[in-house]
């Protein structure tokens, strides 16, 4: 991929309206900035934590909502060496808009078109008998080497291979290996409790970890890149962080441990910033009841703000009366429920909003904005998913600063 092209030429994977960085704003009902200067940023000062370790910039899900293929430039640029992306349809995608860095998905079914992914040199995962079979399969028809990572359950109980599947299927991959129909690049695992660094189970997947990479040696293979580290360890634990980490969430300017500290505890900063218009601005009487259920009521004579933006965007319904929002400087939450198209703000009797004015849903925590962090806690979840489900709907404006 040539990462000198502008990203804001480069489309997103996802069905996006993807506008010029120079785009005028005026006439949206709301957009999403995506600052790849922040990812670049974000990516260079993971790397430095990472230490003598490789960074695999994990891009699954359209990159966390930011846009795949501009992501994948802005995190190559920023030194990462490698992209992981889950789903082999978007690993294709990939390939087929441009990215050559090497790309590792580890999601695909039986029957998945392995010779698509083998010709388009992309590195498989093999977490199950059947699918170290599958690939092995798949290269003999492409006559092609097939390069793959062995995946091995350590402990959180998902996916890739453990007990007798696993001595299994390493006496199966170095003999495949021998007769040069894969080559056992790498193998990893998944931390289950990496959010919280002291939980006895992160030392005891190390160990479990250590002892399979030791067990595929004694089968005969002898992978040169191993690695277990997600954004949480990459940030919390370098005993983990071996020949490779694999952050995904951090790379876009979010905490793993929140617990512990936000983007600025860790040197990061947020890449999406999320900015709506008031469409209507009315003023309302005490006591009336705000949208459907009329699960809120006016408390005294005010003015109501519309946001049109709702579930159907990836606001979650269940930020009904919670859901963080800010107006000319003042924090605001959803007044009654979340709709499928918009939402109401209660600004208050002498609130100067206008139609027109911005509202931020999304910003960052250094300008002391409402953040994907404050939806998450607000609705009790993470903030991978705030900006993942940001939908189509709104599109993005790629930004090379900061």
């Amino acid at each position: 991929m040539d990462i000198s092209n502008p990203p804001s030429a480069l489309p997103s994977v996802a069905n996006v309206s993807v506008l010029p960085e120079g785009a005028s704003t005026v006439g949206l009902s709301a957009w999403a900035d995506i600052d790849l200067g922040a990812i670049r940023d974000n990516v260079a000062e993971l790397s430095r934590r990472a230490g003598d370790a490789a960074v695999m910039a994990v891009i699954k899900g359209d990159a966390y909502g930011h846009g795949l293929v501009p992501v994948a430039g802005a995190a190559l640029a920023g030194g990462a060496t490698h992209l992981g992306v889950a789903q082999l349809g978007e690993a294709l995608a990939a390939r087929a808009a441009g990215v050559t860095a090497p790309i590792l998905t580890w999601i695909f079914a039986p029957g998945a078109d392995l010779a698509a992914a083998i010709r388009a040199d992309l590195t498989l995962s093999a977490g199950a008998p059947w699918a170290l079979a599958e690939i092995a399969a798949a290269a003999r028809a492409t006559g092609t080497t097939a390069r793959i990572h062995l995946k091995v359950d350590t402990g959180l109980g998902r996916g890739g291979a453990w007990h007798g599947d696993l001595a299994g299927m390493l006496v199966d991959a170095a003999g495949l290996e021998a007769e040069g129909v894969i080559d056992v690049e790498g193998i990893f695992s998944h931390f289950a409790y990496a959010d919280s660094p002291d939980h006895p189970t992160v030392r005891a997947q190390q160990e479990t970890f250590l002892a399979m990479v030791a067990d595929a040696g004694r089968a005969g293979l002898r992978p040169r890149i191993r690695h277990i580290s997600n954004s949480a360890a990459t940030l919390t634990n370098p005993s983990a962080h071996f020949d490779m980490v694999r952050p995904g969430v951090s790379i876009y300017g979010l905490s793993p441990v929140p617990d512990i500290g936000g983007p600025t505890h860790f040197g990061l900063r947020e890449a999406m910033r999320v900015t709506a218009r008031l469409i209507a601005v009315k003023d309302c009487p005490a006591g009336q009841g705000i949208s459907y259920g009329h699960l809120y009521t006016t408390k005294g004579d005010t003015r109501l703000g519309l946001v049109p933006l709702g579930y159907a965007d990836g606001i979650p319904r269940h930020a009904t009366g919670v859901g963080p929002m800010q107006v000319h400087g003042k924090r605001y939450t959803v007044a009654g429920r979340v709709c499928m198209d918009q939402m109401v703000l209660d600004l208050g009797a002498d609130s100067p909003a206008q139609a027109g004015d911005e509202v931020v849903l999304i910003g960052r925590e250094s300008r002391g904005e409402p953040t994907a962090q404050d939806w998450a806690a607000a609705i009790d979840t993470i903030n991978y998913e705030i900006v993942t489900r940001l939908g189509p709907r709104v599109p993005r404006r790629y930004l090379e600063g900061s």
